[in-house]
């Protein structure tokens, strides 16, 4: 079993620049364990002849094919623009000159 004291969350807490009350520190310490057994749980379980999954189904690509297609043209593109210059949108300069 997996133990943790409440001086180790402190020195984790410190490690990490986290400030912790007595009562978050009181809170968090049991938490800790059960997260600590919960991974020890998962090692004795996992052994090396398993492989690692990211995803239990295996995934294939859902994707079409990337051919070109129809494209607009610059006045369809423009058309709704609030204002343009030649084939551009035109935008206000945020940079200065």
């Amino acid at each position: 079993m997996a133990e943790i004291s409440r001086d180790e969350v402190a020195h984790l807490a410190m490690l990490s620049r986290i400030a912790l009350t007595d009562e978050e520190l009181d809170e968090l310490t049991p938490q800790l364990e059960q997260i600590l057994e919960a991974v020890a749980t998962v090692n004795e379980v996992a052994t090396p002849d398993v492989p690692a999954t990211s995803h239990p189904i295996p995934l294939t690509n859902v994707f079409r094919p990337d051919e070109p297609g129809e494209t607009l043209t610059p006045d369809q593109a423009l058309g709704d623009a609030p204002d343009r210059e030649g084939d551009y949108f035109r935008v206000p300069s945020i940079l200065g000159d």
